[in-house]
């Protein structure tokens, strides 16, 4: 049996690794789903035993659409995680979301094109509930974490989520913005699905580096500009994960530990020997 591990980190751009964490050890895993997008290192923060990932790997090498999302998910279950926190950069698509603040949004829109968004098929379906895409448990205790920092933070919004790897066009930020969308990024979908069929809290600590390209007193987003303010907020980051391991009860109160219960709809005798096998991990408590 793996270890229970408090929490996962998916380092985004700007968060390539964890300070502060001791006795580690390097894990170079390969899933049904391929290899992660780096190894995992797991070790303890603030006495609690945390595993990180770095989502573009290391010398940031890999595209939002190159993400080996479901290797990365599989992998951090197999490690005994069952919450993880993705940091994400994001423009902001409203005027009171200013660069420099941290968003915990409570929705998502998946506008992507090119991705694997399930772990199932081949034999197995199911139909996970996703209507609230976000742990709701552990999206509040990010808050209050990130809160306990001193930084800025909105605890709510949609986020919009775009292929990449290039930035928005003017007409697009636009369309975003009547939609209702607040924020948007290139990797939370299908990360938060594919935790959910995973039955693993996901919650999202966006950091907000530019207005996308709609604020018209404001200068395009570029490269420079996401980098300059994710250096800023990496310290945010780091102390307010090092906040939220030490609060995170035991057990959680969530539903998110059994989103599979009511979705799997293949009778068992007619899932094939190989799908079974390969995704064991997931569905084996309800196959058995």
């Amino acid at each position: 049996m793996p270890e229970k591990l408090s929490l996962a980190i998916l380092g985004g751009s700007g968060l390539y690794s964890m300070t502060g964490l001791t006795d580690t050890t390097e894990h170079d895993l390969k899933t049904p789903f391929g290899k992660p997008s780096a190894p995992i290192v797991v070790g303890t923060l603030e006495g609690k035993r945390v595993a990180f990932l770095a989502r573009h790997g290391i010398g940031h090498h890999i595209m939002p659409t190159e993400v080996p999302y479901r290797a990365n998910i599989y992998a951090l279950k197999a490690l005994g995680a069952e919450r993880i926190v993705s940091i994400n950069a994001c423009g902001s698509l409203r005027e009171d979301y200013a660069p420099g603040h941290i968003v915990i949004p409570d929705q998502i829109f998946d506008n992507t094109r090119g991705r694997a968004r399930t772990f199932f098929g081949e034999g197995l379906v199911a139909h996970a509930g996703v209507a609230d895409p976000f742990c709701p448990d552990l999206s509040a205790a990010l808050e209050t974490a990130v809160m306990g920092t001193g930084a800025t933070v909105h605890h709510g919004g949609a986020f919009i989520v775009i292929e990449g790897p290039r930035f928005s066009t003017k007409a697009e930020s636009n369309v975003y913005r009547s939609w209702g969308m607040s924020i948007v990024g290139m990797t939370a979908a299908p990360e938060a699905f594919l935790a959910r069929e995973a039955e693993m809290c996901y919650a999202v600590m966006a950091h907000v580096t530019d207005y996308d390209v709609w604020h018209v007193s404001e200068a395009p987003v570029t490269v420079e500009m996401v980098i300059q303010t994710l250096n800023k907020n990496t310290r945010a980051a780091q102390a307010a994960i090092r906040r939220l391991v030490t609060s995170l009860p035991e057990e959680r109160p969530c539903a998110c530990d059994s989103a599979l219960a009511s979705a799997i709809i293949t009778h068992p005798s007619a899932i094939p020997p190989a799908t079974r096998q390969k995704l064991d991990l997931l569905v084996k408590k309800y196959l058995m």
